[in-house]
């Protein structure tokens, strides 16, 4: 504690501008992707100066969303393992092997001071390579229970922050810090009203508005809990219903729903391209338990219903929506009741707002507005902590 003490005495005595360069690696859903941007503009925004390079999946969605914000991103060949057809991982090892090598030559090139792990399959190839290479890492785990490439990772690291208490079973406790999880710039910023998000979306700020975001590429349990309930939100016209159906269940679902018989106050589509009104707008969410998503939530103190995804590692999710259910700051529904009360159970909620109130007001109560800021002074400390390492080993090297 006292050499970060004086480490950081030296940072502030020294009004240079640095050459930070950092590499964040990790993705495949928008879930590590849009936190890995709001650490990387923190960083930006306290050296502007400062170099950035991503490293994510070929083929996921980083290659996209990071280029639209403005970062150079270079894609390794990694995928998953199959753990129904294990033959499929003979290419998967192949793969892993040649990112190894990439991600070797990727980090002797840009020569970074730290290197960002934030989840997904390139993280692992990269962080170990970082790691391997004496370069400081940082993991950053947003689940209550950590993932396996976080959990094989957490002895080369040194730091990991994390948004839960109680990681301690998985990593050692003088490496942790609690940050949360960092959420999208627009959210923080917003300063729109309730009634003026409502407009925004086209909606009737006069009546309570539920949101059924199922991730951008949607979910099946719930989509289908919405076309089982098609004439019970036509019988409460005062409710208004804004349902993603994610781009891959889209087309199906507006020909399902017309042949039904589409309510009036229900809006389709297939992606929220303005989510942060959306947001706003809505009285209750309906969510998957994504650890970002669940960040958003407290952040805004939105009430929310979580339906944790089944289809996920070490069912992460549903830890997550416990960790919440036990600090009454949210209602769960299991995927595989969804169909039968997922909508029921959301007007009832909608309708008693006394309940909305408890549920905003317990969830606001775990929201960390600072997590991106924290983490990107963790981050400088550690390449501040690298250069001096550096220029000692120079200088000894001189004598």
């Amino acid at each position: 504690m006292q050499n970060r003490q004086l480490l950081r005495q030296k940072q502030q005595k020294n009004n240079m501008k640095k050459n930070y360069r950092i590499i964040i690696s990790g993705g495949g859903t928008g879930g590590h992707i849009f936190p890995a941007l709001s650490i990387a503009n923190a960083i930006k925004s306290k050296h502007p100066e400062a170099e950035i390079l991503f490293v994510g999946a070929e083929g996921r969605m980083e290659m996209q969303r990071v280029p639209e914000a403005g970062y150079r991103i270079i894609g390794l060949p990694i995928m998953g393992f199959d753990r129904k057809n294990l033959l499929r991982n003979i290419k998967v090892l192949w793969r892993l092997f040649k990112s190894q090598r990439m991600a070797k030559k990727i980090i002797k090139d840009f020569a970074p001071q730290v290197a960002v792990g934030v989840g997904g399959y390139a993280s692992g190839p990269t962080l170990k390579m970082a790691a391997k290479m004496n370069i400081p890492i940082l993991i950053q785990e947003q689940n209550c229970y950590a993932g396996v490439t976080n959990k094989l990772l957490a002895k080369d690291a040194k730091m990991i922050c994390v948004a839960y208490e109680g990681l301690e079973r998985f990593f050692p406790h003088e490496k942790l810090k609690i940050t949360g999880n960092p959420v999208r710039a627009t959210l923080l910023n917003n300063r729109v009203s309730r009634a003026e998000s409502a407009v925004a979306m086209n909606l009737d700020p006069e009546k309570r508005i539920i949101l059924l975001v199922g991730g951008s590429l949607g979910a099946r349990s719930m989509n289908e809990s919405m076309i089982s309930s098609l004439q019970l939100i036509a019988d409460n016209p005062d409710v208004q219903f804004v349902w993603q159906t994610g781009k891959y269940y889209y087309n199906e679902i507006v020909e399902r729903v017309e042949k039904a018989g589409k309510p009036q106050n229900l809006q389709i589509t297939d992606f929220v391209s303005d989510m942060t009104s959306a947001l706003g707008a809505a009285d209750l969410v309906i969510s998957r338990a994504g650890a970002s998503s669940i960040s958003e939530f407290a952040l805004l103190g939105k009430a929310v219903i979580l339906v944790p995804s089944p289809n996920v590692a070490e069912d992460h999710q549903t830890k997550n929506a416990m960790a919440l259910v036990k600090n009454e700051a949210a209602i769960y529904v299991s995927d595989s009741e969804a169909k039968e009360k997922l909508v029921s159970t959301a007007l009832s909620i909608v309708n008693d707002s006394e309940k909305l109130a408890q549920l905003s007001s317990n969830i606001s109560k775990m929201a960390k507005p600072k997590a991106a800021e924290d983490i990107a002074e963790e981050v400088i400390f550690l390449a501040e902590a690298y250069n001096e390492k550096e220029t000692r080993r120079k200088n000894e090297n001189l004598k």
